[in-house]
């Protein structure tokens, strides 16, 4: 797992609870600045997979004999 990764999934969590908040205190406002943490964090997320699989793909092509 890689620093992307890990960053995308926690803004993804920031960006949950910011939009619950958004909801229960009625603020459209903080419910949309959620809605926006959690598609940046899924961005990065998947940049960071992404990463992960070049990598592990160039690893399996330096091991073949």
């Amino acid at each position: 797992m890689n620093k992307d990764q890990v960053s995308g999934r926690v803004e993804e969590a920031k960006g949950k609870l910011k939009e619950a908040a958004g909801k229960v205190v009625g603020s459209d406002k903080l419910k949309a600045e959620g809605q926006v943490d959690q598609a940046a964090g899924k961005v990065q997320k998947t940049y960071g997979d992404t990463k992960e699989q070049v990598k592990d793909a160039v690893r399996r092509d330096l091991d073949k004999p």
